[in-house]
């Protein structure tokens, strides 16, 4: 294993984990208003770095395509809405259900890729998919309702995980033209607010501002550190890191902020970690024996 990139990965996923203590800390401030300054401080900081690294000309050539720009277009809107109502759900008291939908997410990957890239699937990955239906099953039958934030989110993240595949684009770039499209909304809201009194920013202290300010930084910095892992580190092992990050959001949710986790929630999660076991064991096995039939194919060779 590549130590640099196991921890590259690590950083990214322990950063993810932890965001919701950063809106937390910004929680008189509306949803609206810090996804805001989320977008246009990500949109600075990103040309920033575009710049001193001399990549503005790759970011002026992307948008040449024009398929490649409806693709971008719409990971902005897939990318806001999750951006949304997570900060949204953690400054509401629904950490617990973000954590459930980031559990989901890696399953409904696995299903979007049958659906829309034709990828066929093991037993072991239908049985995965199966068990976490069960699980949502479970928490909506006892509580009455979807846990439609833990849908939004794992669906809004798999679908921008799927355009963002088709659009095929360096994750840098890709994620300076998505901001781009959104930033000026984004401002024109800011100031809207500002001016009505709804921008909840009055009165605020000043190492408030600074967070508000270091949105972009905290939004950038993980993704560069996953795109640094991704080049070095096999699907698999970022598969289990990838789960850091809603166990960490999990103990928040219930340690620090006391929210329920009542046995229909310990017997839904039960079954979607079951499903990811599940789901990971029978990626496992399939990775090992495509290494098999290589070294056989080399042998024979």
């Amino acid at each position: 294993m590549n130590t640099k990139g196991f921890i590259y990965a690590l950083l990214a996923y322990l950063a993810w984990g932890f965001l919701p203590l950063y809106w937390k800390a910004l929680d008189e401030v509306p949803a609206w208003g810090i996804l805001g300054h989320r977008m246009v401080w990500s949109l600075v900081f990103l040309l920033g770095i575009l710049l001193v690294s001399r990549r503005f000309h790759e970011y002026r050539q992307v948008i040449r395509n024009k398929g490649t720009a409806r693709y971008l277009g719409l990971a902005s809107l897939l990318i806001s809405t999750n951006w949304l109502v997570f900060i949204w759900a953690v400054n509401n008291g629904h950490m617990v259900e973000t954590s459930l939908g980031y559990y989901m997410n890696p399953l409904l990957n696995v299903l979007l890729g049958v659906l829309f890239l034709k990828e066929k699937l093991r037993v072991g990955q239908w049985a995965a998919i199966a068990l976490a239906f069960t699980g949502v099953a479970v928490v909506t039958i006892e509580h009455g309702r979807l846990p439609w934030v833990s849908l939004v989110l794992a669906g809004s993240f798999a679908l921008y995980g799927l355009i963002k595949k088709k659009a095929n684009v360096d994750a840098t770039l890709g994620l300076a033209w998505e901001t781009t499209f959104v930033a000026p909304i984004a401002a024109a809201y800011l100031l809207y607010a500002q001016f009505t009194g709804q921008a909840g920013t009055a009165g605020m202290d000043a190492w408030r501002w600074i967070l508000l300010l270091l949105a972009g930084a905290v939004t950038v910095m993980p993704l560069f550190w996953f795109a640094k892992a991704a080049a070095t580190l096999s699907l698999s092992t970022i598969g289990f890191i990838q789960y850091v990050g809603p166990t960490i959001t999990l103990i928040l949710g219930v340690a620090v902020y006391h929210e329920t986790f009542d046995m229909t929630r310990w017997i839904s999660f039960g079954l979607i970690w079951a499903a990811l076991i599940v789901y990971t064991w029978s990626s496992l096995r399939a990775a090992a024996q495509a290494s098999r039939v290589r070294a056989e194919a080399c042998e024979a060779a």
